[in-house]
């Protein structure tokens, strides 16, 4: 009983979700629509679109270095005691208030501050390659998600067709039972068949409902009447010219470039760090006396010069740090390059596999057709038993499931070529949608405004609008 209201429930469940799929709109979704989909739901995406603003930032805080520092300060001291000069003596007991502006600002330091700037905008320039390798990984699991549900949908055909054909061979057999044709045995056999096809479906119809789920995450929304994909992505059929389309241009490569380039710089600014920098200094102070009348007022202005002697190592230390890490980067340049091209050449080898595949499968289809045919009449003349019709059958249903996975897996294959070049993206596919602008932050930002300038007043309402998204 338990197992009956169990299935019945998975049944409901299978039916709201097909009654959500075909009722959201009339008009059939295409690819591209999910596709399009996913990129403005993707949560990963809007986090490394945020990860992207905070490395923008980061060079407008060292641009902000070779700016003017000012800094106020403002305190009140309460004195108390007594003074003795030439056996005079006098209270010190007072309220002073004093208050100064200091201004300091960079002149030269060898290079060191515009090397860490340009040492941050590679940084910025890896990580928009980052986002780009997160939006291929955004399009090709809803593309998966796509594929999946379609896949998934056609088995629960196939099946619950099985299903009404098996259910066909069952009553026939029980007629020719009844008339002395068959033997209880067959009966028996068409029995324990078609429960086989009712648990297969059942399986189908749960793996239809995780497909649609997968979809829900990966898109944002229900899969709305998808339509089967009429045509393959453009490949080049060259393995070679691929893996070179992949160095040049695969948003992984140009990520580690620039991590080298950065790493190379920061080396730079470190040695720079070891000679010393000159700035300019200023400073306005005040001191009132609350109680009295005394007061003075200075100021003071000048050119410092300053450099290490002695810091217990710490710049050499750093130094080596950086050398280390910009090493480790060359090697990463090195392993990443192999990587991109081994993707590459895999994606095409499981293309090739899974068009060779689904060729086989048609022809499994066509023949296991022709088989089933033959066996049918067959039995209808005698010389066929249930037993043969049903493997006849079960060998059609197998075919048709096999020619559904493989032609499903030639297109994600397909995707998945295209993404191991590093052309899985909105551009890539020329996908109509606002695309996100990774310069216009960083445009916004480079010159480190301040908060009441026009500049940083525009920023706050860009920031405003991201914070409603």
């Amino acid at each position: 009983m338990k197992h009956i209201v169990f299935g019945a429930f998975r049944r409901g469940l299978l039916t709201a979700s097909v009654i959500a799929v075909s009722t959201v709109s009339a008009k059939a979704e295409n690819l591209a629509d999910t596709l399009v989909s996913a990129y403005e739901h993707s949560g990963l995406l809007q986090q490394n679109r945020a990860l992207l603003r905070a490395a923008d930032e980061d060079v407008a805080q060292i641009v902000s270095q070779l700016r003017p520092i000012i800094n106020w300060t403002a305190d009140i001291t309460q004195s108390f005691g007594e003074r003795e000069t030439n056996n005079f003596q006098s209270d010190l007991d007072g309220t002073n208030f004093s208050g100064g502006i200091e201004l300091s600002l960079l002149l030269y330091d060898f290079g060191e501050t515009p090397l860490q700037i340009e040492a941050a905008k590679e940084t910025v320039l890896a990580t928009r390659e980052s986002l780009r390798s997160v939006e291929q990984q955004v399009f090709f699991r809803a593309i998966q998600a796509y594929m999946n549900v379609l896949r998934n949908g056609q088995f629960v055909s196939v099946r619950q067709n099985n299903v009404r054909v098996l259910q066909e061979e069952l009553r026939a057999a029980g007629d020719r039972f009844e008339v002395g044709e068959v033997t209880r045995t067959d009966v028996a056999q068409a029995e324990a068949r078609l429960a086989e096809a009712q648990s297969g479906l059942s399986t189908a119809e749960g793996d239809y409902i995780q497909a649609v789920e997968e979809f829900r995450a990966a898109v944002g929304r229900a899969p709305n009447n998808l339509r089967q994909p009429t045509s393959l992505p453009k490949l080049s059929g060259d393995v070679e010219a691929a893996k070179l389309i992949a160095v040049r241009s695969h948003p992984d490569m140009l990520q580690v470039r620039h991590q080298v380039a950065s790493a190379d710089l920061t080396l730079l600014a470190a040695e720079a760090a070891m000679r010393p920098e000159i700035s300019l200094f200023g400073a306005l102070n005040g001191t009132e006396e609350i109680d009295g009348s005394d007061y003075s007022h200075d100021g003071s202005v000048g050119v410092r010069v300053t450099g290490p002697i002695y810091r217990g190592g710490l710049l050499s230390s750093q130094k080596r740090q950086a050398q280390a890490r910009r090493d480790a980067e060359r090697g990463n340049l090195h392993e990443v390059r192999h990587e991109v091209k081994r993707t590459v050449g895999n994606s095409y080898a499981v293309l090739e596999a899974a068009q060779a595949s689904s060729r086989s499968s048609r022809e499994q289809v066509r023949a296991a057709q022709v088989a089933f045919d033959g066996v049918q009449e067959e039995a209808k003349l005698g010389a066929r038993t249930t037993l043969d019709v049903l493997d006849a059958e079960q060998d059609l249903l197998d075919a048709k499931t096999n020619l559904i996975s493989a032609e499903t897996d030639v297109y994600i294959a397909a995707y998945a070529v295209l993404s191991s070049t590093g052309q899985l993206t909105a551009d890539e596919l020329n996908l109509n949608i606002q695309r996100y602008d990774p310069a216009a932050y960083y445009n916004l930002v480079k010159s480190a405004p301040v908060k009441l300038s026009p500049q940083g007043k525009k920023l706050d309402k860009v920031l405003e609008a991201l914070g409603k998204d």
